[in-house]
């Protein structure tokens, strides 16, 4: 018989590890879910994969043995080497029609090939044959999904590998699906409200470029022929001076260049500025800080603080109810949030926990989550239906996020109109003061 190596997670979160004589794969995993332990690896001996090659390599008419076993861990090679990337709404579209499917009682791996025949996604499509390749091989469908990090995340490959173990794949990809659906959704709400703000700013920034830069430099020239060498209003000179350095900076045309537009020392600045903003966001001692600024700033910083906080609470809900223990919970939840301000909170909670303390005590220290939602999170603990109350927060900061982006979508309109007819109103009068004052001089001459 052969072995398997395996290594588990028990209900505490402590990591073991041994070996055991089963007949399949699938046994040891059975074996595990008796014993109470949440494997994240089980294979085959390589002393016991070694011996089944050299038993089994030829049979009698010559065909190879142990196939299978060959190609439980194998995947082909430009599978491997070629780990698409999949965009989230597709991603979503896939999950829910495979819970459909599974649902409906399909098997796993003719759902997984029905999926790949109708398929348009390349990336997505090859991905599903390298899937059922594996189930067909004897792996594990999370195992599958392990082998393209970059299109399914930690989030997704535990939660199928919860619903394998307990035998109820169907309703946690379901979960799945609604919590991607749910993100998608919040997601999409956030980026169609700041979708108009952007574009208007964009626009008014282009007009107002072109008036600093080609219109007022055409009047400086005529106002200078008409007064005829008289000085001009101080705030047309302010206008003219801004307008004068704006055109120096950004889009010059030198002899050198032969008087092709170049980029200025203003574009150069601008871009210099955009790529360090980037490598400080890289290191965790920036990207701490750029996403506390982004928490603490005016408008939008309520926003993007409700939003991370249905996000952890919806994450950590749908992964306990589907399962997965605590403490592995919490690790995927701190490295899925998206946020390294609640990131760090969120291992605040992990070593709490792993001391066999409360969630809420790190949560209240960490100063990030409210504390409405720190009493239902303490309700739930002390109740036992934890995964039930983080579901409810997330619901009602879902409906808050709705509200704030509407809230925000309403405030931004009157500032830029205001901003904007403040700019465009100070350039207007800038030109119109030295057409008055030679109008003032004429009606004086007469």
């Amino acid at each position: 018989m052969p072995k398997f190596d395996y290594i588990a997670l028990d209900s505490k979160g402590k990591e073991t590890k041994g070996t055991m004589d089963v007949a399949s794969q699938k046994d040891a995993l059975d074996r595990l879910n008796q014993m109470g332990l949440h494997p994240t690896s089980v294979k085959q001996a390589a002393e016991a994969a070694k011996a089944g090659k050299g038993k089994g390599g030829r049979s009698s008419g010559g065909k190879k043995k142990g196939g299978m076993g060959a190609m439980e861990i194998k995947m082909p090679a430009f599978l491997i080497n070629k780990n698409p990337k999949v965009k989230p709404k597709v991603l979503t579209t896939f999950t829910r029609q495979l819970a459909t499917l599974v649902d409906a009682g399909l098997p796993l791996l003719r759902g997984l090939r029905v999926l790949e025949k109708q398929e348009k996604h390349p990336g997505l499509k090859r991905i599903l044959d390298g899937l059922a390749i594996s189930i067909e091989g004897g792996g594990t469908f999370s195992e599958g999904l392990a082998q393209y990090p970059k299109a399914f995340n930690k989030l997704y490959i535990n939660m199928v590998k919860a619903g394998e173990l307990g035998g109820v794949l169907e309703v946690v990809l379901n979960r799945l699906s609604e919590f991607m659906e749910k993100a998608e959704k919040i997601k999409g709400k956030v980026i169609a409200a700041m979708f108009y703000p952007a574009a208007v700013m964009t626009v008014a920034a282009g007009i107002l470029v072109l008036l600093m830069v080609v219109v007022v430099p055409k009047f400086q020239q005529i106002f200078t022929d008409m007064l005829e060498g008289k000085p001009l209003p101080g705030f047309t000179q302010f206008v003219i001076g801004i307008s004068d350095t704006m055109k120096n900076n950004t889009i010059i045309f030198p002899e050198w260049a032969g008087g092709v537009p170049v980029p200025g020392p203003a574009v150069w600045w601008i871009v210099g500025f955009v790529v360090g903003i980037k490598i400080f966001s890289k290191t965790k001692f920036g990207r701490y800080w750029l996403d506390w600024g982004l928490l603490k700033m005016p408008v939008l910083g309520p926003v993007i603080s409700k939003v991370a906080i249905s996000r952890f609470t919806r994450t950590l809900g749908t992964l306990v109810s589907s399962g997965v223990p605590i403490l592995q919970s919490l690790t995927i939840v701190r490295e899925t949030s998206g946020n390294m301000v609640v990131a760090r909170a969120v291992s605040a909670v992990h070593e709490s926990v792993k001391e066999g303390e409360t969630i809420t005590v790190p949560l209240e220290q960490s100063k990030v989550f409210p504390p409405m939602v720190i009493s239902m999170i303490d309700v739930g603990e002390q109740t036992g239906a934890l995964p039930e109350m983080l579901m409810r927060v997330a619901d009602n900061y879902d409906e808050e996020v709705d509200n704030a982006v509407a809230a925000m979508t309403s405030l931004l309109e009157p500032i830029m109109i205001v901003f904007l007819a403040v700019i465009v109103g100070s350039i207007v009068i800038a030109l119109f003061l030295p057409l008055i004052m030679l109008i003032d001089q004429l009606g004086g001459q007469g």
